[in-house]
């Protein structure tokens, strides 16, 4: 290295202490991994203790710091307690990334009422649950960083109604959480996806009773890139959102449909 090099930057969330949700799978253990390869210690959550325990697993078998715990977002309790424990483990939290999510797509006039609890109560509530436990300690230590999870479904889809009024609800959430929390060096922010490549989006296109590559391949058409995002792509924006490079940003929705 020359004199003049600049020093090699250090990872962006070397020493920070992160909690994941829906973490087992998708956008979630994309995040998880991204966030501890670059120097968080993670809290991999997931509704099954060993779905999250495999990923943590293969986190720290890629050099990474990273428990399980197991916790149903939907269960206030269930959060608070997990929320304590994690910072029991690892002295702080500041960063928190909902990734939560389940589907229950119909028509209006199919949607039963289980169907909409299900979705209201795990991407809504379940959000909800994590942002009031999460700013305990956040606000104690003047330093935080959240990132919600939405969708580009808050803005209407047909045969979501329980899903796009919960995501819906979720970018509201985070536009009046960062006004209140921003005096405390809490930043809140949401990224709403279009197609990505989950099994939520397979779902979809079995609901809809289409074959899954030619669903992609017409979503990647419409698409400004030309293809649709993968959960590393998300990640990637999602990660940005939770370091210091993006200081300046709250109360923001970042639409990620790869097009205008």
């Amino acid at each position: 290295m020359s004199p003049t090099s600049p020093s090699p930057r250090p990872p962006r969330f070397a020493g920070r202490v992160a909690l994941v949700t829906g973490a087992a799978g998708g956008i979630g253990a994309s995040v998880a991994e991204l966030l501890a390869a670059e120097g968080a210690t993670v809290g991999v959550v997931d509704l099954n203790h060993a779905s999250a325990e495999k990923v943590a697993a293969r986190l720290r078998e890629l050099g990474g710091e990273a428990a399980p715990y197991a916790c149903d977002v939907s269960d206030a309790r269930s959060v608070d307690e997990t929320v304590e424990r994690l910072c029991r483990d690892h002295g702080r939290l500041d960063i928190l990334v909902t990734c939560a999510g389940v589907l229950r797509d119909n028509l209006l006039f199919k949607t039963g009422d289980d169907d909409w609890k299900a979705v209201i109560d795990t991407h809504l509530t379940g959000t909800f649950n994590c942002a009031r436990a999460a700013q305990r300690p956040m606000v104690s230590q003047r330093y935080g960083k959240m990132v919600f999870l939405s969708s580009d479904s808050a803005r209407g889809s047909r045969g979501q109604t329980n899903y796009s009024a919960a995501k819906a609800g979720i970018e509201g959430m985070a536009k009046t959480i960062a006004i209140e929390l921003g005096k405390f060096d809490v930043n809140v922010n949401a990224v709403a996806p279009g197609f990505v490549e989950t099994e939520m989006t397979r779902a979809t296109a079995r609901r809809i009773g289409q074959d899954y590559e030619e669903f992609k391949a017409g979503s990647a058409a419409r698409a400004a890139l030309g293809r649709v995002a993968t959960p590393e792509d998300i990640a990637k924006v999602i990660a940005f959102l939770c370091s210091d490079d993006s200081a300046i940003m709250t109360g923001q929705v970042l639409l990620t449909r790869g097009s205008p």
